[in-house]
């Protein structure tokens, strides 16, 4: 029987192009798209079409699994060994909705094959789309090949995501000792620098890496940037956060969910710091309205929903109606106040805002995201404290955040104002009375 260069089974032929795409995906490589053309070529291979219905899915859009559903229909009836049906029925399983059962079975693949490192990645990108960290740990320490970067990298984030690190320093330091120009491990790390504060060596590190990112899709490549951006708004380089908006952030690929909400994210962060946006909601509102009411994840179309109602555009409203029509107790008890809140917020409702979005932070985990881009929705709920003038409860949060980003810019800036308001600066010999 034939292997992949992993050490995983195979039953036929076009084991070349299986490898050029799991080293493409593993590695955040654009040229993974190329595995659709192969799967056509090679209809007879099982592995090639389950690889590619599940670029499809990774769409994360309505029509994603409709387009996955050839693939995934000739890898069934093709399978011959026990990893390739089990490959074509989880994915199946996924496209018909069940994401919590594609993943308990996507673990279940790589305790049987260890060596498949796809269906490890597959399983942390499902566990982390329900806030699941220490099943993305427990998959990760499940699979095996021994100083592999990709694995290390993906042991890297689900030990920042499990508030592990050390440990994800750690591993994300071995995996680049190993291959400097590991897309993910540079994420996990930066993950960490952000969580510690360590803002000028996120710079550092980030911008010493970017020129080796070209050849990344665009979701890896605009999220790296996303993350240098926020290292800039910390240290209150608002134009450089707004060139690495337009030039870098948004406009590789506009239609893509993951762009999208990197967009969004970013752009109301540079507004919550204090800067302009300009007219930069317009464009990115018409591509979010291309989406209709899609309620494919929750995290996404949460944000999906702010950047309608930025731009006051109609479209929010339908969108919203969806999410409340959504089947589901985390949209119900999560998801709906959520984008209540943001829309409110979008609107000038700041009472409104504060009530929903209080509503839903307690369980933001379950609609996944990470701790890094999960903290827009804590940000905007401090925004609306701020504009309601509740002066107690703003400085209690922006202390809190000062534990992660002691230096930064815009929070120091905030935080001055609020302990102005309450009297608590000017004290004696001039400093601040505040204990």
């Amino acid at each position: 029987m034939a292997e992949d260069a992993l050490g995983n089974p195979l039953t036929a032929a076009s084991s070349a192009e299986i490898d050029a795409f799991v080293s493409a995906f593993l590695a955040y490589d654009a040229r993974a798209s190329e595995v659709v053309g192969a799967a056509g070529r090679h209809p007879a291979s099982a592995m090639l079409n389950a690889y590619a219905g599940l670029l499809w899915l990774l769409l994360e859009a309505p029509v994603g699994p409709v387009r996955a559903a050839p693939f995934l229909a000739r890898a069934r009836s093709v399978a011959a060994g026990a990893r390739e049906r089990l490959w074509a029925e989880a994915l199946t399983v996924w496209s018909e909705g069940d994401a919590a059962e594609a993943q308990r079975r996507f673990e279940a693949i790589v305790v049987a094959f260890p060596s498949d490192l796809p269906a490890a990645k597959v399983s942390q990108y499902l566990s982390f789309n329900v806030g699941d960290a220490d099943a993305m740990l427990r998959v990760a320490r499940s699979a095996v090949a021994p100083d592999d970067p990709h694995l290390l990298a993906m042991l890297a984030f689900a030990y920042e995501e499990s508030y592990r690190l050390a440990e994800a320093e750690a591993a994300a330091r071995r995996a680049l000792s190993l291959e400097p120009s590991e897309p993910w491990a540079q994420h996990a790390l930066a993950h960490v620098m952000l969580t510690e504060g360590r803002v000028a060596e996120g710079v550092d590190f980030l911008e010493g890496a970017r020129d080796g990112w070209v050849d990344l899709n665009s979701f890896m490549v605009t999220h790296l940037w996303w993350h240098l951006a926020l290292f800039y708004l910390s240290q209150g380089r608002f134009d450089d956060a707004l060139a690495a908006y337009d030039e870098q952030v948004w406009g590789v690929d506009k239609a893509y969910s993951q762009d999208q909400v990197g967009a969004v994210s970013l752009l109301a962060r540079i507004e919550l710091a204090g800067a302009k946006a300009g007219d930069r909601w317009v464009d990115l509102a018409g591509h979010l309205a291309a989406r209709g009411p899609d309620v494919t994840l929750p995290f996404l179309t949460a944000q999906y929903l702010y950047g309608l109602a930025r731009a006051d555009r109609l479209e929010a409203d339908s969108l919203m109606s969806a999410v409340r029509a959504a089947p589901g107790e985390d949209w119900r008890a999560v998801a709906t106040p959520l984008c209540e809140g943001l829309l409110a917020h979008a609107r000038g409702d700041m009472t409104g805002a504060r009530a929903a979005l209080e509503a839903a932070l307690p369980g933001l985990s379950r609609i996944g995201g990470s701790h890094a881009q999960r903290d827009l929705f804590e940000q905007v709920w401090l925004d609306s404290v701020i504009r309601l003038e509740d002066w107690p409860a703003a400085r209690e949060a922006l202390e809190a955040r000062r534990r992660f980003d002691p230096g930064g810019v815009p929070l120091n800036r905030a935080l001055a104002r609020v302990r102005g308001a309450l009297g608590l600066v000017g004290g004696v010999n001039g400093t601040d009375t505040h204990p």
